[in-house]
């Protein structure tokens, strides 16, 4: 069940989200919705918790100062961003995240946009060693409210099974 309603008991019913490796077709795209309009208070705050201390993410009067004329969203938030964004149509039912590769970053996110993204299945294969799970690749595209890409990457995902999910095993 790709979005729907489990029930748990009778007359009790529980939400469920994301894909089992069953139901990933290769050219599937997902349009991952809503939005996420990016605050400068949102890109502070990541900059200082991840520790980059570079002043074109902070400092305004820095950010003035250069080609951009203002300060730039720290590049890891925009993966960050589009992969969570993701999560519900590629990763709810994942075991694993296995790599990113191939991230570019095409053009500059200032705080004010607002991203919003797709993926696409390139590929899904069984596990060789995981008989209750699946490798899935996804390519995935952030764009911001002008439809500007701004961000692309291709992500590989160990997802389960139907009946091998954590959300098929307990009862919570």
């Amino acid at each position: 069940m790709v979005h729907g309603i489990k029930e748990v008991a009778p007359g009790r019913y529980r939400e469920t989200f994301g894909r089992y490796f069953e139901d990933f077709n290769e050219g599937d795209v997902y349009e991952h919705r809503p939005g996420r309009t990016i605050s400068e208070t949102d890109n502070t705050w990541f900059t200082l918790l991840t520790m980059n201390t570079h002043p074109l993410h902070f400092d305004a009067e820095y950010g003035k100062a250069t080609e951009f004329g203002r300060n730039l969203v720290c590049s890891p938030l925009t993966v960050s961003l589009l992969v969570g964004m993701s999560v519900s149509d590629v990763s709810q039912k994942a075991i694993a995240n296995l790599g990113w590769t191939d991230i570019k970053l095409t053009h500059p996110v200032f705080a004010g946009d607002t991203l919003y993204s797709e993926s696409e299945v390139v590929s899904k294969r069984e596990s060789k060693s995981r008989p209750g799970a699946g490798l899935v690749t996804v390519n995935t595209i952030g764009k911001n409210q002008d439809g500007v890409v701004v961000c692309t990457f291709q992500r590989t995902i160990l997802v389960a099974k139907r009946g091998h999910s954590v959300e098929d095993q307990i009862d919570y």
